[in-house]
């Protein structure tokens, strides 16, 4: 990844390849999509016991997203990657799908409630991106409409140097994972290199993306700017299988 690419774009770069194998591999270590969804539904329908519609901004491919379809009536996405909507939509005919940024979108519409996860949100290059998503998230929310954001790592959280290991056998596929993650200044940089055996034979690529190690206070005042109330709420899923360093999920509620 040169200076050049910048810090939205490394996701909307990841292609077919690495889409393929994504809900296999997070699967394989642990995540599971629906309890997920189960527990933020709870927490939105505890603050807005009619919630009926949920916008999944940053849906990647769609498995959250399918299962929040089962409990409010009405749901959209909306994602920065070609390749994953591409997952989305084959998952989720028939509900709308929107390829756009975070900071930019506009759905046109209210909703009752609003999620962005997989610590999408810290994947901006600057605190002012991070503000600028955070108020257009919320300014797609009714008055006290739900907004539930995973944020990226804390400062004090991000290990640097980190290497994981992953292996996953599926099907006569092997499916190898490494990551190595460092920091550079106020922000990690994680490479994730793949390696996949099948009966047509080997092949291997790296993938990188930023995250930005924005502050618990710089999260927070984005909440405030963005005239929402907002709490941590320990979740011990966040951000991988490790409940030690699990940032949890702000949630937000619209004034």
């Amino acid at each position: 990844m040169t200076d050049e690419q910048d810090w939205a774009d490394t996701h909307a770069r990841w292609g077919e390849d690495h889409t393929e194998l994504y809900d296999l591999v997070f699967r394989s270590r642990g995540k599971n999509f629906e309890t997920e969804a189960d527990d933020i539904t709870r927490l939105i329908q505890s603050r807005f016991p009619a919630a009926a519609s949920l916008a999944d901004v940053a849906c990647g491919t769609g498995a959250h997203l399918a299962r929040f379809a089962n409990s409010f009536d009405h749901v959209e996405g909306v994602d920065i990657a070609p390749a994953m909507l591409g997952v989305a939509s084959r998952r989720l005919p028939g509900v709308n799908l929107q390829l756009d940024d975070m900071r930019t979108f506009d759905l046109g519409r209210k909703f009752d409630s609003v999620v962005c996860l997989g610590n999408a949100i810290a994947c901006l290059e600057s605190r002012e991106d991070m503000e600028v998503a955070i108020k257009n998230l919320a300014s797609h929310l009714v008055p006290g409409g739900v907004l539930v954001v995973e944020p990226g790592w804390f400062p004090d959280m991000f290990i640097d140097g980190y290497v994981g290991g992953h292996l996953v056998r599926d099907n006569g596929k092997v499916v190898s994972r490494i990551t190595h993650s460092v920091r550079e200044g106020d922000h990690a940089r994680v490479e994730i290199k793949f390696v996949v055996g099948e009966s047509t034979g080997l092949r291997e690529w790296t993938d990188y993306f930023l995250m930005n190690l924005f502050t618990q206070e710089e999260y927070v005042s984005a909440f405030d700017r963005a005239d929402c109330s907002v709490e941590l709420l320990d979740i011990p899923w966040t951000l991988g299988s490790d409940p030690h360093n699990a940032p949890g999920l702000f949630v937000a509620v619209r004034k």
